[in-house]
């Protein structure tokens, strides 16, 4: 069976954000086909892609190695998401379908009942769909796929503290549902910038000292990243 390059891809990005492979490291072809049981092919197209979206850059003398990103990029992230949440948002609000208003109320019921539980696992799973789901209502493909791309590096360049109040933060999610189910692109817009201006405060870079490195590595070296790909999310 021939595995996708976009499989594998995802498989690699995954491990990137896990901080299986290091920033800086070298990623040879031979080795993550070895890892992931494809040829080389798959690997090369994934690389490429990879590099596309800044996860990996290709070094002379080295080949392809993990992006290190610098700390204004990482602040940049942050700043590029606190405008385009709230631009998916606003235009969720004009575009989003019956579908895409089900699930995210069914996400905000599931949200709030596990905040009530104090489930913080459950919750930054949720939090994540929400978010991607809320995207994809935005109508824009072009969109979604930004702010797919600023999840993922955000997640790897930053640790993120749970909100103080995970009620509180779960009510704002639904406060988000009701303006963009009345169609008010304005007040959708509005809540979300705030939403995400505070979601933004309780962010910490990963590799900005030396407690949060030993954190990090701790987190790699417990890992256990399935590289099954059959199970691979698509």
């Amino acid at each position: 069976m021939r595995i996708p390059a976009h499989s594998v891809c995802t498989a690699i990005r995954d491990d990137i954000v896990a901080g299986v492979y290091e920033r800086g490291g070298r990623l040879t072809e031979e080795l993550l086909a070895r890892r992931y049981g494809v040829s080389r092919v798959p690997v090369r197209e994934a690389l490429r892609t990879l590099e596309a979206e800044g996860f990996v850059v290709t070094r002379r003398h080295a080949g392809a190695c993990v992006a290190e990103p610098t700390e204004q990029e990482a602040a940049d992230l942050l700043e590029m998401r606190q405008l385009l949440e709230p631009l998916g948002a606003s235009r969720a609000a004009q575009r989003r379908t019956d579908a895409h208003l089900k699930v995210l109320r069914g996400l905000v019921r599931l949200g709030q009942e596990r905040a009530r539980q104090g489930n913080s696992d459950d919750l930054r799973s949720l939090g994540g769909w929400f978010h991607e789901t809320l995207a994809q209502a935005s109508g824009s493909p072009a969109l979604t796929s930004m702010l797919t791309q600023l999840r993922h590096k955000i997640a790897w360049m930053y640790a993120v503290d749970g909100p103080p109040d995970p009620v509180a933060y779960w009510a704002e999610h639904g406060a988000i549902v009701d303006a963009v189910a009345r169609g008010d692109g304005e007040r959708a817009r509005s809540l979300t910038a705030l939403h995400t201006e505070q979601a933004n405060s309780g962010h910490r870079l990963r590799f900005g000292s030396g407690a949060e490195r030993a954190v990090r590595t701790d987190r790699v070296r417990n890992s256990q990243h399935p590289v099954n790909m059959p199970s691979l999310r698509h």
